[in-house]
């Protein structure tokens, strides 16, 4: 009887490690995208400032043209 409690607490212990091996692999799977995404964010916010730059020089220059057409 002892030697089948011992039994089941190990069944119960590789089980729990099982767990929490699949749960380790999740986090690194996440932390792995988490970072995917940080990198995609800076790449976007540099690409809206330099867009966002592009625009205001285009909008300078229509109104540069319609200043010079207005003369």
């Amino acid at each position: 009887m002892e030697q089948a409690a011992i039994c089941e607490a190990l069944q119960r212990i590789e089980a729990a490690l099982a767990r929490v091996e699949g749960a380790t692999r999740q986090a690194v799977d996440l932390r792995g995208r988490h970072e995917a995404l940080i990198e995609q964010h800076e790449a976007l916010a540099t690409r809206h400032v330099t867009l966002k730059s592009s625009v205001e020089q285009s909008l300078s220059r229509i109104d540069g043209l319609i200043g010079q057409a207005d003369k």
